[in-house]
């Protein structure tokens, strides 16, 4: 199942950056489609104000996903780690979350989703793992724990 492909004619209106603003901090995110058409994550982290987080989301209509075990991810970082984060629903207040590191190439990133495990501000949860039944929301974040500037470009997410 393809949840997005990036290319020069995208219509990214569906997708938005929350930073740490939401809570008082000073992380500046921004999202734009790059020259090639790849989708591009980048700006600064700050731990100004107990900030230090920049994410991007991206909410559709719930989808169906029974029988789907991982999300495959084409993406080319800037050496940093990432947080990809999944939703069955947008009313949930908590998160589905795996981290991954970026090696400065594109790579392909699999992620299992049944181990993404559940999380609220920073906080594991004592509940079962993503139960991937439903999707209705797939984030981006960084959150280092420090200060830095930082750049994802994203090119298709897909799940298997």
């Amino acid at each position: 199942m393809l949840l997005f492909d990036f290319t020069t004619k995208s219509d990214i209106s569906g997708w938005s950056v929350v930073d740490d603003n939401v809570m008082g901090g000073r992380s500046n995110g921004n999202f734009k489609l790059g020259k090639e058409g790849h989708a591009v994550f980048s700006g600064i982290v700050s731990l100004e104000n107990n900030g230090g987080f920049s994410s991007l989301r991206y909410r559709f209509d719930p989808k169906k996903i029974k029988g789907y075990t991982k999300a495959i991810l084409k993406i080319k970082g800037d050496g940093k780690n990432y947080q990809f984060r999944t939703k069955s629903s947008v009313y949930e207040r908590h998160s589905y979350i795996t981290k991954f590191t970026t090696t400065g190439n594109w790579q392909t990133i699999e992620i299992s989703l049944k181990d993404m495990y559940p999380a609220f501000r920073g906080q594991i949860l004592d509940i079962p793992n993503y139960p991937a039944e439903t999707l209705e929301e797939i984030v981006f974040l960084i959150g280092n724990k420090k200060a830095e500037n930082f750049e994802l470009q994203i090119d298709s997410i897909i799940l298997k």
